[in-house]
Order: structure tokens, then C-alpha cells, then sequence
């Protein structure tokens, strides 16, 4: 058979072929530099690109859980803040208390005591009635009694109960500006009104400072976990752009070594076999 044929240049088809599958090899490079990804898609690796959707979920997931927390983070700064005003204004009570359990004030005295009785306890119902965050308020709203939170991004829930402040606390010292003499040395007795208000308010802010603490702590550990999602899903699909753009280059020489190959097999056959051998 002879080495060259009018009809057939074997010498291109060699050429030509080697170029395309340079062109090909190319691409994928491009591709990975462009996007910076070795998996962009299932067409690069179907196995790996599903994990990769997979994980994907998870993170959103975890994020949009996060989301809510943040929401349930500034519930409870705000009822914590309103708890502690109470707390300060149930101490301004006691003061104000232990003067009007005095049987040696005169009756002015009294009633200035009991007006200054009488602002403490309206700012002790504001800070209750006004602890509102995003329409919910876990200390005067009765359907807030038991919030349930997704904290993770299964669905799993975390759920802390509210506080019916106005019940508790409030109600018992709303009359406190009409305490006479022994109407306020009962009020500061251990079982007392005042004494009761005290301690129920101690404990809610010993409760409520429980769950702000969980719910930061629980914040911090998913974003943790996003930080491991997000480091596992770059080593899956992530592209080394460094070792692509040194392949690059060199595909790119390739590509002009083939197109010169082509062009010389495409004028002289026979000088392209010459150099084959």
C-alpha cells in the first residue's frame, strides 16, 4: 500500500485528531479555571456532583435554622431586658415598702411613698406588656407559654417556656400603693406579695438567661458545622487553580503545535510523514 494517497491525507487525519482531543482537554480546563471547580457539574463527575448537591442542602438547611435562631436570640435579649427592669424596679419597691411598714410617717409622707408605689408598678407593667419582639411576647402572651424553635437543619427543635409575668408578678404588687402599715410589712415577709414577686422574677431571669445561653451556644456550634460542610465541599469539588492554570499553559502551546502540525500535514503530506520518522 503506498504511503500517500490524492484521496486520503493520513498524515492530517493524525494531526487533526491529536488538535481535537488538545481542544477537548482545553475546555475542561477552561472550565475549571472559569468556574473554579473540578465538579461544576454532573457532566464532570455524576457521583461526586451529587454529594456535592447533597451537602449543599445540608448547609442551606443549617443556615436557614441559624436564621431562626437569630430571631429566637432577640426574643430573649428583649425579655431578659425587660425581666431585669422589673427586677430593678421590684428592688425600688422593696425600698419604698419597708418606709410605708413604718407606722411613724405622717399621713403626707404616706401618700408621696404611695405615689412613688404607684409609677413603679405601671413601669413594671410596661416593661412586661412592651417585651415584644417580631409580634410575640413570651412574658404576657398566653399562646407563647411553650415556643418550640428548629435549631438544626434536621428539623430538630428546641423548646423553652414562656412566663405569664403579668399573672405572677405584676398582679401581686399592683395594689402596693395601697399598702397601709401592716398591709406592707406582710408584703415583705417571706410568703409575702413583694417577697413572692421577687423570687418569681430571680427565677424567670435564672430561666430566661438559660435559653439565651443555649441558643448561642447552639448558633456558634452551627456555624461550626457549617465550617466543616463548607471545607468537605470544597476539597470534593474545588479545582486546584493553580495546578489548572500551569495545564493550561501547556495545553495552550499543545494547541499551537497541533494547529501548526495541521497546517503543514494540509500543504505537504509527504513533509509531515518526514517528520514522523
Amino acid at each position: 500500500m503506498p504511503l500517500n494517497s490524492i484521496n486520503t491525507n493520513m498524515g492530517a487525519m493524525v494531526a487533526l485528531q491529536s488538535l481535537n482531543r488538545t481542544n477537548d482537554e482545553l475546555s475542561s480546563v477552561q472550565k475549571r479555571i472559569s468556574t473554579g471547580y473540578r465538579v461544576a457539574d454532573a457532566k464532570d463527575d455524576g457521583a461526586a456532583f451529587a454529594v456535592a448537591e447533597r451537602i449543599r442542602g445540608d448547609m442551606a438547611a443549617t443556615t436557614s435554622a441559624n436564621q431562626q435562631l437569630g430571631g429566637v436570640k432577640g426574643l430573649l435579649e428583649v425579655s431578659n431586658s425587660a425581666l431585669e427592669n422589673v427586677s430593678t424596679s421590684l428592688n425600688k419597691l422593696k425600698e419604698i415598702t419597708i418606709k410605708l411598714a413604718d407606722g411613724a410617717i405622717t399621713s403626707e409622707q404616706r401618700t408621696q411613698y404611695q405615689a412613688q408605689v404607684k409609677e413603679l408598678t405601671n413601669n413594671i407593667k410596661s416593661f412586661i406588656t412592651d417585651a415584644s419582639y417580631n409580634g410575640l411576647n413570651v412574658l404576657n402572651d398566653p399562646a407563647a407559654l411553650g415556643v418550640k424553635v428548629v435549631s438544626n437543619g434536621q428539623g430538630g427543635y428546641y423548646t423553652f417556656s414562656g412566663y405569664s409575668a403579668v399573672t405572677n408578678v405584676y398582679n401581686g404588687v399592683s395594689d402596693a400603693n395601697t399598702y397601709t402599715t401592716g398591709g406592707a410589712a406582710a408584703a415583705l415577709t417571706t410568703s409575702g406579695a413583694l417577697s413572692t414577686a421577687i423570687t418569681n422574677t430571680l427565677t424567670q431571669l435564672n430561666s430566661f438567661g438559660s435559653y439565651s445561653n443555649y441558643i448561642e451556644n447552639q448558633i456558634s456550634y452551627n456555624k461550626d458545622i457549617l465550617d466543616a460542610q463548607e471545607s468537605g465541599l470544597g476539597s470534593l469539588i474545588d479545582a486546584d487553580l493553580a495546578k489548572e492554570s500551569a495545564r493550561l499553559q501547556a495545553l495552550q502551546i499543545r494547541q499551537q503545535l497541533g494547529s501548526q502540525a495541521l497546517g503543514i500535514a494540509n500543504q505537504s503530506p509527504q513533509l509531515l510523514l518526514s517528520l514522523f520518522k
